[in-house]
């Protein structure tokens, strides 16, 4: 019996890359072979999941188009504010999509370009409208989200070729990944908190049920698998080394908490708010702390202080946040968890979008991972599969010939429970859903 599964798995994966040779990107087909793979991403949120929105603002403060950030990046300096990848590029290579998501700023962001997604995120913005104030010019949640109503929505069905009622079906092929808040706390609340007049408890209760309207207004235009970023530990972020003497600003670690737990919140009222719908919250909050607590044990050295030469509040036009462009950056990026002032090195967005695929752990990913099936298949944010392309083979224009690159490797087997039996699948040590009993590894 093994053997004739082992040879039709192997015929499976022959007859797959026979069909998918001349292409770039990989298709899972469903069971009832329908093709259910994600086919991109619309990203909303602020500097962490930013990718070049705020290049092109004029009046805008908030810029990571200069060097050092992009050190490490393929194409130098784009906006991200990090050293090389942030957590978007990574989840988008773990999710197999053919390209970069593309700011929705860059003129060119038009046409076949926003197929398989958009970023709308901008540096410095928040959930609120004012939010941002300090850097001049943002773009804010509610433009960020009548951005994609408004201009790629229409471009994207005109795309794909579907009509209104076909939307949602179209829709619930694209993750709709939301990463903003901290700047609600470190760039409106703490430092307005006289004008506000009520408590952090107060004022978190206010941002949440705000969000979760905007995320209602996403799931009305059609949104259905959502991943929420959580709020990192802001009182350990480096820009407040000159405020704190011993450890972390607690009060700010205290309201990164309860707003996460106000994520939790909307993810469990989701269930009638928003039905048919799947929302992953990935707690970045308690992975970078573990990192910030355990450094060594994930290989990093420096925990406490940034990596590139960052103004400090104390100077004059210091924010204690941004690289200063032509400063002294460390050698070793991978030795710190901190890139500048408030943003994690690239390597720390690893730790990040591989605990999104893997953890088992509620503290870390709730209430599954991308690939968890919970007993219900309908909670799978990835749709399961019956077969995968275990190697990928393009065309390389350069020399006419064929570049064969191994992808995804069976590995062993897991059951998820009564209802859901699985296999794990691995590419660079992600797992996958695969629907059926059948074991197809050792």
């Amino acid at each position: 019996m093994a053997k004739k599964a082992g040879k039709g798995f192997i015929l499976v994966c022959l007859q797959l890359l026979l069909c998918f040779s001349q292409l770039n990107c990989i298709r899972a087909k469903g069971e009832d072979g329908s093709d259910d793979e994600i086919k991109g991403m619309f990203v909303f949120g602020s500097s962490l999941v930013d990718n070049g929105n705020n290049n092109y603002l004029e009046n805008s403060t908030a810029k990571a188009d200069f060097l050092p950030y992009g050190i490490d990046f393929p194409k130098g300096p784009s906006g991200r504010f990090t050293n090389g990848k942030n957590v978007i590029d990574l989840l988008g290579e773990m999710l197999k999509l053919p390209c970069l998501i593309p700011p929705f700023s860059d003129p060119s962001t038009k046409g076949s370009k926003v197929v398989h997604g958009v970023n709308f995120a901008s540096g410095a913005s928040g959930i609120l409208d004012d939010t941002g104030f300090l850097a001049g010019q943002v773009i804010s949640l509610n433009q960020q989200i009548r951005n994609f109503e408004t201009v790629t929505l229409p471009e994207v069905k005109k795309q794909l070729g579907v009509n209104r009622r076909e939307n949602r079906k179209a829709m619930k092929k694209y993750m709709f990944i939301m990463g903003t808040g901290g700047n609600d706390y470190l760039f409106n609340y703490f430092v307005r908190k006289g004008e506000y007049n009520v408590s952090l408890e107060t004022f978190t209760v206010n941002l949440t049920t705000s969000l979760s309207h905007q995320l209602k207004k996403l799931y009305r235009l059609g949104a259905r698998k959502f991943v929420l970023m959580s709020v990192y530990p802001l009182g350990c972020s480096p820009m407040l080394n000159a405020l704190r003497k011993d450890g972390c600003i607690e009060v700010m670690n205290q309201a990164a908490i309860l707003f996460n737990d106000g994520l939790k919140s909307i993810i469990d009222a989701a269930k009638s708010d928003m039905p048919t719908s799947n929302l992953v919250l990935v707690n970045s909050y308690n992975i970078v702390t573990d990192i910030i607590q355990n450094p060594s044990s994930k290989g990093f050295k420096d925990a406490n202080n940034p990596c590139c030469e960052v103004v400090p509040l104390t100077q004059l036009a210091g924010n204690g946040v941004s690289c200063k462009k032509g400063g002294r950056i460390c050698m070793d990026r991978s030795a710190h968890v901190f890139f500048d002032g408030l943003h994690p090195t690239e390597k720390v967005n690893v730790e990040i979008a591989a605990k999104a695929f893997t953890s088992d752990l509620k503290t870390e990913v709730y209430p599954i991972n991308f690939h968890g099936c919970n007993n219900n298949l309908s909670d799978c944010l990835l749709a399961p599969v019956r077969a995968l392309v275990v190697t990928r083979r393009t065309c390389n224009g350069r020399n006419n010939g064929l570049v064969e690159e191994t992808l995804w490797q069976v590995d062993k087997v897991w059951r998820y429970g009564a209802s859901c039996g699985g296999t794990w699948h691995s590419a660079w040590g992600v797992r996958r859903c695969a629907r059926g009993r059948t074991a197809l590894g050792g």
